[in-house]
């Protein structure tokens, strides 16, 4: 979301509505309108008018947007896109709403109750963005109209990344990385059953970046991955580090040798969208292994410029990792590509040229 409102042109002015904020020491931007800290009564009152159904929107959200005489509502999440219905027809804006992954697979398969929701939004919004090919194609077996769905991808900031072509061999250690919310959808125990199995072949550094929120699903994910880490016997290879900073992040991957993200999808239907982190690993210059997941093949591509298994094939992925340590000598060619791939098509700026130009399409009615 920082890259995305960071690199919208300058003729975009954009105001940022929420109920609360974290980690602005890290993602500072101008113009964010912040509920509790502008009235923490207000905050209450308003979280308690949804709780009860008075209404769904944030009341906050129409106060800024006239007072911003905003031309458009862009909600981000299906979910907040259907409950903003009416905060944008009390503001008298266009409704722009993007699906980004739980939202359009974890919602309408856990509860019926989306199916009639999103037909309610799809007939109200003027537009839906989707993250690639794979989830246009769910939105539109949803019901919506073809005519309103646009594809426009995430970007990172590529020009602000130095390429590092990764260089390994057998006589120093393997050092391997992950980075993930502990969450089921980013398939980790698959990772570590795969590098279990080869630890006698190579020495293994393991790192993992990432832990569990509040959520019990979560907490469940994070004891299966410490069970699978005693259960393969890792414990001495593997370092955990919770969340960190993006730029400890940063400075662990160039550390690193290559990069494992096998997502799947949960039983409860969560999946992925487009996962940055995997655009940031590849523009790095770090081999990625990750999964037929999603619109992940649209960022990596098979055989050129990464590996990819099928989703909660620990085989597949022993047998791509194998094909690293073999042969480090071909890693260059498809560390370049997978450069060239993330510029030219995950590039922050000109992803969010792309989403100023649809802004203006729907403002202008040429939709």
């Amino acid at each position: 979301m920082f890259s995305l409102v960071n690199n919208l042109p300058e003729w975009v002015e954009n105001h940022i509505v929420c109920e609360r904020t974290l980690n602005l020491e890290q993602f500072r931007l101008p113009n964010i309108h912040n509920l509790y800290d502008a009235s923490p009564w207000q905050y209450y009152w308003d979280k308690g008018l949804r709780k009860l159904h008075v209404r769904n929107h944030l009341g906050f959200l129409v106060k800024i947007s006239k007072m911003q005489r905003a031309d458009m509502l862009h909600s981000h999440f299906g979910n907040i896109g259907w409950a903003n219905i009416e905060a944008a027809k009390k503001s008298g804006v266009k409704h722009l709403v993007s699906f980004y992954g739980k939202d359009v697979t974890m919602l309408p398969a856990t509860d019926p109750i989306w199916h009639g929701r999103y037909g309610e939004l799809f007939k109200q919004v003027d537009c839906v963005l989707c993250l690639g090919k794979r989830m246009r194609q769910r939105v539109l077996d949803m019901g919506c109209p073809e005519t309103k769905i646009r594809v426009n991808h995430l970007g990172i900031d590529a020009n602000r990344i130095s390429f590092k072509p990764r260089k390994w061999n057998s006589t120093e250690p393997l050092r391997v990385l992950m980075v993930a919310s502990f969450m089921e959808k980013k398939g980790i125990p698959y990772a570590l059953e795969a590098l279990g199995r080869l630890q006698n072949e190579v020495q293994l550094e393991i790192t993992i970046i990432g832990d569990a929120n509040r959520e019990k699903r979560s907490q469940n994910e994070k004891k299966k991955i410490l069970d699978t880490i005693r259960k393969n016997n890792l414990t001495p290879k593997v370092r955990m580090l919770g969340y960190q900073p993006q730029s400890v992040m940063f400075e662990e991957a160039y550390r690193h040798h290559i990069f494992v993200s096998p997502s799947v999808t949960a039983v409860d239907g969560d999946a992925e969208g487009t996962p940055v982190t995997i655009m940031e690993m590849a523009a790095m210059g770090m081999p990625v292994i990750s999964t037929r997941h999603s619109d992940i093949p649209a960022i990596i591509q098979h055989g050129h410029s990464g590996l990819l298994a099928e989703e909660r094939d620990v085989d597949g992925l022993v047998a791509h990792l194998q094909r690293l340590i073999e042969h480090p000598d071909r890693w260059l060619g498809m560390l370049l590509a997978a450069r060239l791939h993330v510029e030219k098509e995950y590039d922050a700026k000109v992803q969010m040229e792309k989403l100023a130009s649809i802004y203006r399409e729907v403002v202008d009615g040429e939709r």
